[in-house]
């Protein structure tokens, strides 16, 4: 398998005055901001990466987000073409980039840039992220899937058209012929996270195009990955394992109370009050905005519907308790080496997915914790790991 960590970058200091309310305040004003710390942050993150690049971690994970302390990488194309010249072999998963939000040439052009910097390590991933960037942006939520579509559209044809013209609803170009070009031809693998949404599926499918997947309630997942395995057969094209990433949460230590213990406050920090920051807004609510279809759930089996989306309420009351609880059911692997490559082997096999792509510092983790768990990981997991194989798919049979 290869393996892949998340990194959302975030801000390296909590927020202490708010974690009893859990409430950051939204928009979160100048003054709560050290340009000290973001530098630093920064800094440190990029160490991290180099570390992981001479264990041999097949690669970094990077996503998109705005106006927010939970992840400071505003342009993953940036923070990859910065940590293509800090590393040697790492790949860089840009999970993703928000397309609906922005020019798409001009992200055709970064990636590409990226690529040639970087020498063909960059997998490129589009999203169409949160509400509340949307508002950021001054883009209609309701537009965000049509938006989305015509982006990646044009991003293809940019990339692999000798000169391309596009006259769309959203953007329009005439006799456009890119340079740089990719330095990966026809261009770089394509990944797309899948939360549930079947036109997502549906699309994805149509490019074969690969997908991210969380494993948050099992029942959903299978739906998820045997609606795509369909999708997939009717344009002509098998699933495999290397269609799929299996996104969990991963946390080594010397056994199960001791990753409980040490990773708890950074976890719950995250889940209580940073991971929602912006989202609990009136104006960042999707109902009724055309963010959503009616429709788009209505592949997945009923008792599995309650899996679908980010339940924000329920993350909020999340205890230490439910954490054991989470991890006895096999959703977060936490404890002893052993035990976590378990976890995520048998995760890794009921979705059939040979790629892994891993949480292990929410919650602004400091750097001295963050450095210690990639270095254990990549010691005492990390070979397990990328010496197993996963040969098939079971949701698609």
């Amino acid at each position: 398998m290869k393996v892949f960590i998340f990194d959302l970058l975030p801000y390296g200091k909590h927020f202490d005055q708010y974690k009893e309310s859990k409430y950051l305040p939204y928009p979160l004003p100048k003054d709560h901001f050290d340009p000290e710390i973001a530098a630093r942050t920064f800094e440190e993150h990029l160490k991290i990466w180099e570390e992981m690049d001479k264990l041999g971690f097949d690669g970094v994970g990077l996503n998109e987000h705005h106006t927010t302390p939970h992840g400071l990488m505003n342009s993953p194309n940036m923070m990859a073409a910065v940590g293509a010249q800090r590393t040697k072999k790492l790949k860089f998963l840009l999970l993703g980039n928000l397309v609906p939000l922005h020019n798409p040439l001009r992200i055709a052009e970064e990636l590409a840039m990226a690529d040639c910097l970087s020498h063909g390590r960059i997998l490129s991933g589009f999203a169409r992220g949160v509400p509340r960037e949307y508002n950021v942006y001054g883009v209609s939520m309701g537009e965000s899937r049509a938006r989305f579509e015509e982006a990646v559209d044009i991003i293809l044809k940019a990339w692999t058209e000798p000169v391309f013209s596009h006259t769309g609803k959203f953007w329009s170009y005439k006799d456009i012929a890119i340079w740089p070009r990719p330095y990966q031809q026809p261009h770089p693998p394509v990944w797309v996270p899948f939360t549930g949404s079947k036109e997502t599926i549906e699309w994805a499918a149509k490019y074969n195009f690969s997908a991210v997947i969380p494993d948050h309630h099992r029942g959903l997942t299978q739906d998820i990955v045997g609606y795509f395995a369909k999708q997939l057969a009717s344009h002509g094209t098998s699933i495999t394992p290397e269609h799929m990433c299996f996104f969990a949460d991963a946390y080594v230590a010397q056994d199960r109370a001791a990753a409980i213990r040490e990773y708890s406050p950074f976890y719950l920090y995250f889940v209580h009050t940073l991971w929602h920051h912006g989202s609990l807004e009136k104006a960042s609510s999707p109902q009724g905005t055309g963010y959503l279809s009616s429709a788009s759930y209505d592949y997945i089996k009923p008792e599995n519907r309650v899996g679908a989306g980010v339940d924000r309420e329920g993350m909020m009351r999340t205890t230490l308790a439910d954490i054991e609880r989470k991890i006895d059911k096999g959703e977060l692997a936490w404890g002893s080496p052993k035990e976590v490559a378990d976890q995520l082997i048998a995760g890794a096999e009921r979705m059939g997915a040979n790629t892994l792509l891993l949480n292990m510092n929410v919650g602004a983790m400091t750097y001295e914790v963050f450095l210690e768990q990639i270095r254990r990981f990549g010691r005492d997991v990390l070979p397990r790991l990328q010496a197993h194989q996963v040969t098939r798919v079971p949701a698609a049979t």
